[in-house]
């Protein structure tokens, strides 16, 4: 089977390199985006998908737009194609040259979090479960029907980084399975409509602490912005990013009696704060131009005391 392989960042890697490794499949080239210059100095760096392509001896393309190749990939005449985190929507003309579809391995249960931010809008709603499906695509927005769908548990406390990292490994043998049993003839099952809910790319405005909400929304709300964009609050008027955070349920009879964001303690499993409802531990923070840190360096750098506040500066907003 000849296919073609689009894909960008790194959570694309371990598909590719699943199908590089397939004796009956031949990636006759990868598509993703352009180099993209990174750090102070500018310097266009290759996407991940580029550099493993690379490594396989797959030839690589990079257009600014898919239809810039159109006339070459035709000229492909893939049977498949497979698509990982491309990253530019792929119009109908482009879709009618990749032989028997474009096979998409999405990070949900479709038709749950269809978009670009499935696994972060997951972990933020306090989903328990997640999974991966692969579907063939149409020009809706990850509205085609489907070929497989495997789910797997939330683990407390996981990040959307570590939960992209796992699907990404959890779906490359099921992206393998459903490119051929695409290519053998079986009929992907049509996708409803029923359940469907949407997830956009996150913004630094979405992930705001609001410190009147209740310490268990707020955890989930953190973790689902680990590593980017950052979930953040502020203190003595400069924002303060946070990547750790608990709920402490021992904690909320003090904290429902305090102003959201006051702080409780101090000690050394970090800064424990009130919220709307319960207390909020938190446990790694990123001052505005320093790294991460464990929060407890921080509030001992920063001398914090009890009773000072978190979130009331027009920064956190």
């Amino acid at each position: 089977m000849r296919i073609a392989f689009l894909g960008t960042p790194e959570v694309a890697v371990p598909s590719l390199e699943a199908l590089a490794s397939a004796e009956d499949i031949e990636v006759v080239v990868a598509l993703c985006n352009p180099d993209r210059p990174k750090g102070r100095s500018r310097t266009p760096v290759p996407p991940p998908v580029k550099v493993a392509a690379e490594q396989h001896g797959i030839e690589v393309w990079q257009p600014a737009k898919p239809r810039e190749v159109l006339e070459p990939f035709r000229a492909l005449e893939v049977d498949a194609c497979a698509v990982v985190a491309y990253g530019a929507l792929l119009p109908a003309d482009v879709l009618a040259a990749g032989g028997a579809g474009f096979v998409n391995l999405h990070f949900s249960l479709l038709p749950r979090w269809r978009g670009a931010a499935p696994v972060q809008h997951a972990l933020r709603a306090g989903d328990q479960t997640t999974g991966v499906t692969t579907f063939v695509l149409d020009e809706g927005m990850d509205t085609g029907p489907v070929l497989r769908r495997v789910e797997v548990p939330i683990a407390p406390q996981e990040s959307s980084g570590a939960l992209l990292a796992r699907l990404a490994e959890l779906g490359a043998p099921v992206l393998v399975e459903s490119l051929r049993a695409l290519h053998t003839g079986e009929v992907p099952v049509a996708q409803t409509s029923e359940g469907a809910t949407l997830a956009p790319k996150i913004r630094p405005e979405d992930v705001a602490l609001d410190l009147g909400r209740p310490a268990p929304r707020l955890a989930d709300l953190v973790r689902s912005a680990d590593p980017a964009p950052g979930a953040h609050t502020s203190f003595r008027d400069t924002r303060l990013k946070v990547f750790g955070a608990q709920p402490v349920a021992d904690a909320e009879r003090a904290a429902d009696a305090a102003p959201p964001g006051t702080v409780l303690a101090t000690d050394r499993r970090g800064i424990l704060i009130a919220c709307g409802h319960g207390a909020l531990l938190l446990t790694e923070v990123q001052p505005a131009g320093k790294p991460r840190m464990p929060a407890t360096d921080y509030a001992n750098g920063a001398r914090i005391e009890v009773g000072e506040r978190f979130g009331t500066s027009p920064d956190a907003a």
